[in-house]
């Protein structure tokens, strides 16, 4: 068994739960990202702040250039005060609040990724009031099956994200002629952890027949695509950086770019997942009937995207790494029956107080950790 590269002598006395962050593994990351992006000769990469808001993970982030793609007021704050600048922040969501809206105007945002065509008349109000022209994309929903997890699938005609295709040519006239807003181009985004390159080749042919059907009304000058880059998460250690190289070069492919449009880019798992692991010490183990459970400190109320998602993440003994492996189920302390991390799982044997790492839990980690059961939320140690 290949294991990650942990500070055992450092970690083994802290207090479980916790996320322990790689920075290595993150600049690494976003260098490559970088590298990777510049097959464009404009292009945009917004860090999507959902995927984790750790101030520490996003100021290395904004350190390294990239904007934010946001879902909230919060994380607009929040990716300022770490050093994004305005003019590289993007505003989604399908439920943008009035207060959340004014602050962005009042911040001066890049572009509101707009959803419906009810926000744009909100956005064009609140912006007359202000005195202020707001940006706006308009998010198209496409109608392509990511092929992922029905519960992040979000470009399919049935989702509650964005403009229905049919309704693109009213709703390009209609940002147009309001004086308040400023068209900027199209947005798009079909879902998370994809791993099929051939899934982004049709979603840009997609986007290249709906930006000339855009463009008999208005210029498209940004072309956003969105982010869905998935990670590997069965192979931490062999693959800790993403295929960023195929993601990049199936847009430069397929996507028709001219020299005056951006691209832009919002990706968030792929830059943050592999650099998070959630850290918790064995607490029992109990045999059962037929099976045997290892009970850890963390729970779902720490990393919820097993019991959420029936996701899978890959686990290692950093105690004992060498132990002959046995079976477990691998379970957490909450008054729930989904509180389990996996089932029927080889790893090096387990005993009490053994510090186990489970891995890849960078992205959709400690940003959705709750206080269910009124237990803490997990701390975090970056180095």
């Amino acid at each position: 068994m290949i294991t990650g590269s942990f500070p055992i002598a450092k970690l083994a006395h802290r207090e479980t739960p916790f996320y322990y962050y790689d920075t290595r593994v993150l600049r690494e990351t976003l260098a490559e990202v970088n590298t990777c992006a510049s097959v464009f000769a404009h292009a945009t990469v917004h860090y999507a702040v959902k995927a984790c808001a750790t101030s520490e993970i996003l100021r290395i982030i904004a350190q390294a250039g990239l904007g934010a793609d946001c879902v909230s007021g919060g994380e607009i704050q929040a990716a300022i005060e770490q050093g994004v600048t305005p003019d590289k922040i993007v505003f989604a969501g399908v439920a943008k609040t009035d207060r959340e809206i004014r602050y962005a105007l009042e911040q001066g945002i890049a572009c509101f990724n707009v959803e419906s065509q009810a926000e744009v008349e909100v956005i064009d109000r609140l912006a007359a009031e202000m005195g202020r022209v707001a940006n706006v994309c308009l998010r198209i929903n496409p109608n392509i099956d990511a092929h992922t997890h029905a519960k992040i699938t979000t470009g399919m005609r049935e989702n509650k994200f964005g403009i229905q295709m049919c309704d693109l040519e009213e709703a390009v006239r209609d940002v147009v002629q309001r004086q308040h807003i400023a068209f900027k181009g199209l947005h798009f985004h079909i879902g998370s952890q994809i791993t099929d390159m051939q899934v982004f080749a049709v979603l840009a042919e997609r986007i290249n027949e709906l930006v000339v059907r855009a463009e008999q009304i208005a210029p498209v000058q940004h072309i956003n695509v969105g982010g869905g880059l998935g990670i590997l998460y069965e192979h931490p250690n062999h693959f800790p950086i993403p295929d960023f190289r195929a993601y990049f070069d199936t847009y430069r492919r397929c996507l028709h770019v001219r020299e005056d449009q951006t691209v832009h880019f919002e990706l968030g798992r792929s830059i943050v997942a592999q650099c998070g692991n959630l850290m918790t010490r064995v607490l029992y183990v109990k045999k059962g009937v037929e099976k045997q459970f290892a009970i850890v400190d963390a729970g779902m109320t720490d990393l919820i995207r097993p019991a959420l998602y029936g996701a899978f993440h890959r686990i290692e003994n950093i105690s004992n790494p060498d132990a002959e492996e046995q079976t477990y189920d691998i379970v957490g302390p909450i008054c729930e029956s989904s509180d389990v991390f996996v089932e029927g799982y080889r790893i090096a044997q387990v005993q009490r107080g053994d510090l186990l790492a489970i891995r890849s839990a960078g992205a959709y980690g400690e940003v959705m950790a709750s206080r269910y059961n009124l237990r803490r939320l997990p701390g975090h140690w970056i180095e």
